[in-house]
């Protein structure tokens, strides 16, 4: 004889229709495909578009300064740079201040495939905000308060 608790079904429809959590996963991996979609003839990914576009700055940042901004880790922002190194779009450098850190830095490329990529992400992101019922500045304030 099993003694082992069920959990009802109706808790699992409460979860499905409440959980911020999940609500906020599944449309994020809708909006990533969506931009997915439309970067790919650039040869990019929404996640390449988000880091090549946390470099355009006045001077390179630190490896820390960009993990934070992409919320990943240091690992993780690694990995996801070296297909941008091997194609030429990004360059990484030691710290001249510190010789343990490294900076990176859109090189001439990786600026011009940011241009390139400005009108298609600025229209895929017009068509996005039309689909929200309400304000997306609401939406992006929420979030933010969230992170």
């Amino acid at each position: 004889m099993s003694t082992r608790k069920s959990l009802p079904y109706d808790v699992t429809l409460h979860v499905r229709d409440t959980c911020l959590c999940l609500h906020v996963q599944r449309a994020a991996r809708a909006l990533a495909r969506r931009f997915d979609e439309v970067l790919r003839p650039l040869d990019l990914t929404n996640g390449q578009f988000s880091l090549l576009m946390s470099l355009n700055r006045p001077e390179p940042p630190g490896m820390g300064s960009v993990a934070q901004l992409l919320a990943m880790d240091r690992t993780t922002l690694t990995a996801a740079l070296k297909p941008l190194e091997r194609r030429s779009l990004v360059k990484i450098t030691v710290d001249k201040e510190d010789k343990r850190g490294r900076r990176l830095a859109l090189t001439p490329a990786g600026h011009a495939l940011l241009i390139a990529t400005m009108p298609v992400w600025k229209k895929a992101h017009a068509e996005v905000d039309k689909l929200l019922p309400r304000s997306a500045d609401a939406l992006r304030a929420d979030l933010i308060a969230l992170s």
